[in-house]
């Protein structure tokens, strides 16, 4: 079973805000920790970093 994945770009779409807040948000503690760390850069859970978003009160984009 394959499971949804996001990098940066989806993150800050998912938010819609800058890579640069990006990458100050996915560097704070209570930020889920990424699943693997690829050249890319590092790949989340979408699971995860909407449990995140919800539990910090954060309003999401959709569409």
């Amino acid at each position: 079973m394959d499971e949804p994945l996001m990098g940066n770009a989806e993150v800050a779409a998912l938010l819609g805000v800058s890579r640069q807040r990006v990458h100050q948000l996915t560097s704070r503690p209570d930020f889920p920790a990424p699943i693997a760390v690829l050249a890319m850069g590092k790949v989340w859970r979408t699971a995860d970093v909407l449990a995140w978003a919800e539990a910090t009160g954060r309003e999401l984009r959709h569409g």
